[in-house]
């Protein structure tokens, strides 16, 4: 552990964030392969799974169109554009660097901070799971049932796109706030 905590001590604050932006990405992707399998393996053939009746369920839909069932039996429309936008965003991700904030006076960007970095990860990570799911399968394994407001059966990746949009969000807003504070 001595050797792991020295070694990161040693490297740069920017490699350091990278390190924390890949480990998401591959934990995102393994969370979200491994409750689709367990989805396969003990919901397929069912109808749903109540966890807490009228509320939250467990129901297994295969999803032939984009996010929340739209426009299905589109798939290569979906895999291209999943791959664009998947490459622009982890190029911007390990890159460091973020195209959507202002420029410096100097004509440079501003690095893309954690928060930006942890969103981008997310929603990367969300992207590449459901992509796995296109290529291998033909669909995207949905589970996740919230009755309580009638929303569409969804997915882990699914959730990381939407929390690290949210947290995206949250990025690009915080510096105008920050502006206010100081006039």
């Amino acid at each position: 552990m001595k050797i792991f905590e020295e070694t990161m001590q040693k490297l740069s604050k920017s490699n350091r964030r990278r390190i924390l932006y890949a480990v998401i990405l591959v934990l995102g992707i393994a969370v979200d392969q491994l409750t689709k399998a367990l989805a396969v393996k003990h919901l397929a053939g069912r109808v749903t799974l109540p966890l807490w009746k009228n509320v939250f369920h467990f129901t297994y839909v295969e999803n032939r169109g984009a996010a929340f069932g739209m426009l299905k039996d589109h798939r290569w429309i979906f895999l291209i554009f999943s791959t664009v936008a998947i490459l622009a965003l982890a190029f911007y991700l390990f890159r460091g660097v973020s195209y959507l904030s202002d420029k410096r006076e100097d004509g440079s960007y501003p690095p893309l901070g954690t928060l930006g970095g942890i969103a981008l990860s997310l929603i990367v990570s969300g992207g590449i799971g459901n992509m796995i799911d296109r290529l291998a399968l033909g669909y995207v394994v949905d589970f996740i049932d919230v009755r309580l407001i009638n929303f569409a059966v969804f997915n882990v990746a699914d959730s990381f796109v939407c929390v690290g949009a949210g947290l995206l969000a949250l990025h690009l807003l915080l510096p105008f706030f920050k502006k206010k504070e100081k006039n």
